[in-house]
């Protein structure tokens, strides 16, 4: 499996790299590991949705 950085990500998934850093801290990206002060990241990981969303309001609507 391949693996980025959250530099790249952040690129890819238009957010700034604290965010996706952030994200990977809170578990919500799977697969995500720490190397010691670096994530790293699985290449096809997809973005999580944005909780303040009417999409993700949606879906955590169940999980109540």
């Amino acid at each position: 499996m391949d693996y980025v950085t959250p530099k790249d990500k952040a690129a890819e998934w238009g957010l700034t790299q604290r965010r996706v850093e952030i994200l990977c801290g809170n578990g919500r990206i799977p697969g995500a590991y720490r190397l010691g002060r670096v994530w790293a990241i699985p290449k096809d990981a997809q973005k999580p949705l944005d909780g303040r969303t009417r999409q993700a309001k949606e879906v955590f609507k169940g999980d109540r």
